[in-house]
């Protein structure tokens, strides 16, 4: 299993140095209003949630290096008022790479853990990295709106927040949702299959029902969505332990696959095959 989470890491480096190695040049950033001043940008990487008031914006996770001008340029055609603040759900490339360039403009919040992994990632020591940490969570107030952090260890990485802007009932998950499609779970960074699965779930239950969900991939959705997720991931754990359990080995897991209930799940990124592996590693420690 050492050495499979050790494959997981490189190949998951190769793909995020391929995607920062990409041309850009026809991306183009989409916003779509979520609900009163909340809205999702799209483009290339992770979902991006931007709250636009007269006192300012707010940007959650920030894509590739290269997109920034263009997300900069989709958040004026929205308000054209000064960014106020960053917030980083984690640390990954698709999520962060523009830091440097909003750096410029107002202060980056995340986890602690996030600093600390983008510092060992970029073999940097200032202009990308986070500048308010926490550990549990914090609270921004811009305008009239109040914007709740809040970590949970162990889920996609270790140093997963969520953003819940509480005016307008949005919570902006990062990759602790993947909308439709089977999620990355950074098992070499802190992340669990059990772990993501009791986060998911505690978020299910700790906001009202009817607020709509921007995931870090995926389509806008709501909590109706968000059931499905945790209903793919329950099943795909206890497929997979039961298998362990019965004594079967990867190959037999491989072979048998995940069922034809959610074949059409997988990705570019996060195909069938990867997806049980990644269930193998971290369930069969």
């Amino acid at each position: 299993m050492k050495n499979l989470s050790i494959l997981l890491l490189l190949s998951s480096m190769m793909s995020l140095s391929a995607q920062a190695a990409q041309d850009f040049s026809d991306v183009n950033i989409a916003a779509n209003n979520v609900a009163g001043d909340v809205y999702m940008l799209e483009g290339a990487g992770g979902n991006i949630g931007v709250l636009a008031t007269d006192a300012g914006l707010l940007l959650v996770d920030d894509q590739f290096e290269p997109l920034a001008e263009k997300i900069e340029a989709a958040m004026k055609d929205i308000k054209d008022q000064p960014l106020r603040y960053v917030v980083n759900t984690h640390y990954h490339g698709d999520h962060t790479g523009g830091n440097a360039y909003f750096a410029q403009h107002a202060p980056i919040f995340a986890h602690e853990n996030v600093r600390k992994r983008v510092l060992e990632d970029n073999k940097k020591s200032g202009e990308n990295l986070p500048v308010v940490t926490y550990k549990d969570g914090v609270k921004i107030y811009l305008d009239d709106e109040v914007i709740e952090l809040m970590h949970l260890p162990s889920g996609h990485t270790d140093g997963d927040t969520v953003v819940y802007f509480t005016k307008h009932k949005v919570l902006h998950m990062g990759d602790l949702f993947f909308e439709g499609r089977f999620p990355y779970i950074d098992i070499t960074h802190g992340g669990s299959v059990k772990g993501y699965l009791a986060n998911i779930t505690k978020i299910r239950k700790s906001y009202a029902q009817d607020i709509k969900i921007i995931p870090g991939h995926g389509k806008l959705t709501d909590m109706i969505g968000l059931q499905s997720f945790i209903e793919m991931l329950t099943y795909s754990i206890d497929l997979v332990e039961t298998a362990l359990a019965e004594g079967k080995t990867e190959e037999e897991i491989l072979q048998a696959g995940i069922g034809e209930q959610y074949e059409s799940w997988g990705w570019q990124f996060i195909n069938e095959e990867r997806w049980l592996k990644t269930l193998v590693a971290d369930l069969n420690k």
